[in-house]
């Protein structure tokens, strides 16, 4: 008879709550949270998860490990500003036009809802700590001022001021100081200072510590929680002991090819290279150090935010985004930093870990404006009309899923182009190609030395990309931003 009791009661359980096993206050129609995290200039090669053995990022691996993580990944404008603009209000910035250091929110209008707004709308507390979107680094972090910001966006804001280039510690400039007599210099410039304190004495630091305070705060309600980690971007400011895994004299320059530059039009040269900035062997390996420990530093903040979350029980009712605004580049043709539209500077990590979806690995184009249509679906908000990503839920529910299969990038203020395929990266300067191009097999040739856009054997190849990126040029211009568009 008991046998029997116990077998009611178990299929009474099951009845009453579905999901067995989780806490039964939680039902089906509960809203889902957001934690979205964006780092500052981290390139996917500098990540451990993806191909890099050197740089230690255990925090964002372990995150990768429970979540989907996507290979090609692309941001759609390798500056901070255009790039989060497209991001956040789901436009390409040739469709907004928007090209430099602003919120996005001047081009789209008052009537356009943001990412973070439409979960404000929806009853979410919606918080931004430090970057999200466009801050000056160093001088926005400096001042702990909003930088180009969007109040709408937001229930609260919160910034995170820190010393950045002029912390204490031992400092060493490795740009356009080829004398070494001086230490240290402000802006956007390779800094590089071994800090004295802890994690809390600089801005990332404080930014995991605010993240923290909300998540226990505001655990009973929804929210949507951006935090935006400032490091890796110059200067590379992290305390000493993140350099201490990385002697500079044991980094690796990139292997560098004997008159790379002369298949690369003008255009492709980098703002910043080896060259124009005067760095020599020893500033090349001691940027990639400082590069690495910042990384690490940021990914250590990254780790705390992670462990509150699961320490309040809220794994598994949060959607976790991780990626970066843009990549960087670490000497790769001698070029540094980013703007470019080769692939260290155009391609970011993403990971995205939903609760109940098994963690892989998708090799499908994904772009960052996609995040927008995807988070909102995942928590079963409706997104406006004319957004122009796509919903990359179902690559979460089956990695081996294609939802896009090239992806788009722009530079030089809308006027250089980038068609990333399986096989090729096809960039054009200028719409009539008037500036040059480049034509590069992926498959053979994925550190891009041999531009193949003038050889004639590719010719038909050209003709192919070129017809692809007025057809994708026709789609992102589209003036009435209200639209609906039917492929998402």
């Amino acid at each position: 008879m008991k046998s029997i009791l116990y077998a009611f009661s178990f299929l009474m359980t099951l009845f009453l709550y579905p999901a067995y096993g989780q806490n039964p206050s939680k039902t089906k129609s509960e809203k889902m949270n957001v934690l979205f995290i964006i780092s500052d200039d981290l390139t996917a090669t500098a990540v451990s998860a993806y191909e890099n053995k050197t740089c230690k990022t255990p925090n964002i691996d372990r995150l990768a490990s429970e979540g989907t993580l996507y290979t090609h990944a692309y941001s759609q404008y390798p500056v901070c500003g255009p790039s989060r603009a497209s991001l956040m209000f789901g436009y390409y910035p040739n469709a907004t036009t928007t090209y430099g250091y602003v919120s996005g929110r001047e081009n789209v209008g008052n009537d356009k809802v943001s990412f973070a707004q439409l979960f404000k709308n929806n009853g979410y507390y919606t918080a931004r700590v430090s970057k999200i979107y466009h801050m000056g680094v160093p001088t926005d972090i400096e001042t702990g001022s909003d930088g180009k910001d969007d109040e709408a966006s937001w229930t609260k804001r919160f910034n995170s001021a820190g010393p950045e280039w002029k912390a204490e510690g031992e400092a060493e400039l490795v740009q356009n100081n080829p004398f070494g007599t001086i230490e240290r210099k402000g802006g956007n410039v390779m800094t590089i200072v071994k800090a004295d304190g802890d994690d809390l004495a600089h801005s990332d630091g404080r930014t995991a510590q605010k993240a923290i305070e909300l998540i226990k705060e505001h655990k009973d309600n929804p929210f949507f929680l951006a935090v935006g980690l400032v490091r890796p971007h110059v200067p590379f400011v992290a305390p000493k002991k993140y350099f201490e895994p990385y002697p500079y004299r044991q980094m690796v320059i990139p292997p560098q090819v004997e008159n790379d530059w002369d298949d690369i039009p003008a255009r492709g040269i980098n703002y910043v290279t080896s060259v124009n900035a005067e760095m020599n062997t020893e500033h090349e390996l001691k940027a990639i150090a400082a590069y690495y420990a910042s990384v690490s530093y940021m990914d250590a903040q990254v780790g705390k935010i992670l462990n509150t979350l699961k320490a309040e029980g809220l794994e598994d009712n949060t959607i976790v985004v991780f990626t970066s605004d843009h990549g960087f580049h670490l000497g790769e043709h001698r070029f540094w930093m980013k703007v470019s539209l080769h692939e260290e500077s155009v391609r970011v990590p993403l990971i995205i870990k939903v609760p109940g979806k098994k963690p892989g690995v998708c090799n499908s184009f994904a772009e960052l404006i996609d995040l927008y249509p995807t988070v909102a679906g995942l928590a079963g908000l409706k997104t406006p009309g004319g957004l122009q990503g796509k919903n990359l839920k179902p690559t979460i529910d089956n990695p081996g899923t294609e939802v896009r299969n090239y992806a788009f990038s722009t530079t030089h203020g809308g006027n250089s182009f980038l068609i990333r395929t399986r096989k090729w990266a096809y960039i054009q300067y200028d719409e009539d190609a008037g500036k040059g191009m480049e034509l590069f097999d992926m498959e053979y040739d994925e550190k891009q030395y041999n531009n193949l856009a003038y050889n004639p054997l590719y010719s038909e190849v050209i003709a192919k990309m070129k017809d692809l990126l007025r057809q994708k040029l026709r789609e992102v211009r589209i003036n009435d931003l209200d639209i609906n568009y039917a492929d998402k």
